[in-house]
């Protein structure tokens, strides 16, 4: 039997990503009960406030666990951005413009490749992300502004599926 204190740093990291997925399966399940039930845009809206209240969760038990500072700015953005739980089942990007400016990309996302997959539309995220992100971000530091750039159901190109810009505002290094 194995015991949690004795994994290896790869079972570690395999376990990671599993909880990850088993996460993102239980918010997709969940997601599709709702839908179910209330139709597409009162489920959207569900996910909304959910994501409203769990983003800001995430992030100050990502700040707490990598001991970011208050208003750590995009630094500290980019950094907590790659511990999240999409962080370690999703490829993502992230460049930069200027030292103000930071552009993430969401190049294959295990939801929307699943429906591309099985020959389904993009699913429309675009009302969830607004909020995930922006609240994320703000979270990390208040100074940060979120400006979606594309998620669908905007058309995208292939290379991404969605795509955000982070502004740091006021002073920064």
């Amino acid at each position: 039997m194995k015991e949690f204190e004795n994994l290896s740093k790869e079972e570690l990291q395999v376990f990671v990503t599993d909880l990850s997925k088993r996460w993102l399966a239980h918010d997709g399940l969940w997601f599709q009960a709702a839908e179910k039930k209330f139709g597409m845009d009162t489920a959207i809206e569900l996910d909304v406030e959910a994501w409203r209240k769990f983003t800001v969760i995430e992030a100050k038990r990502i700040i707490a666990f990598l001991g970011l500072e208050e208003n750590g700015g995009l630094k500290a953005l980019e950094q907590a951005l790659g511990f999240r739980l999409y962080a370690f089942i999703n490829k993502q990007q992230i460049t930069w413009e200027g030292n103000n400016k930071l552009i993430f990309k969401m190049i294959d996302c295990r939801v929307q490749s699943a429906r591309n997959r099985k020959g389904l539309p993009d699913f429309p995220c675009k009302p969830v992300g607004l909020v995930e992100y922006s609240e994320f971000a703000k979270t990390i530091d208040s100074r940060i502004k979120t400006k979606c750039i594309s998620c669908p159901p905007d058309d995208h190109p292939k290379e991404y599926y969605c795509a955000w810009e982070f502004e740091l505002e006021g002073d920064y290094e």
